[in-house]
């Protein structure tokens, strides 16, 4: 199954549930897109896909600069991760396919 498209998350941050949006394309194993939610967009980096395995970091700037490093697995329409937030921990995020 294809990562490519929009996928709608909601992911479960330190400030309470955050939904927002990832749009992913792939070209081999380059993951490209962006991250939208309340924070505004923010394009993926250093994206890669093996398989039904996703990894990528975002630079956020506000509401203060962290680097966002995630991972995710894709299960048909479903996707699964977990985001690195700097010193705020880890959070877990899930989604579905737009």
């Amino acid at each position: 199954m294809s990562a490519d498209g929009t996928w709608n998350v909601t992911m479960n941050t330190p400030m309470g549930a955050q939904s927002g949006t990832l749009t992913f394309a792939t070209d081999g194993g380059t993951l490209t897109g962006s991250m939208s939610g309340p924070q505004g967009t923010m394009e993926i980096e250093d994206g890669t896909i093996d398989g039904d395995t996703l990894s990528w970091t975002v630079n956020m700037t506000s509401p203060m600069p962290i680097k966002v490093e995630s991972t995710a697995t894709i299960s048909g329409d479903e996707i699964n991760g977990e985001a690195k937030l700097g010193a705020f921990g880890t959070a877990s995020f899930s989604g579905t396919r737009a």
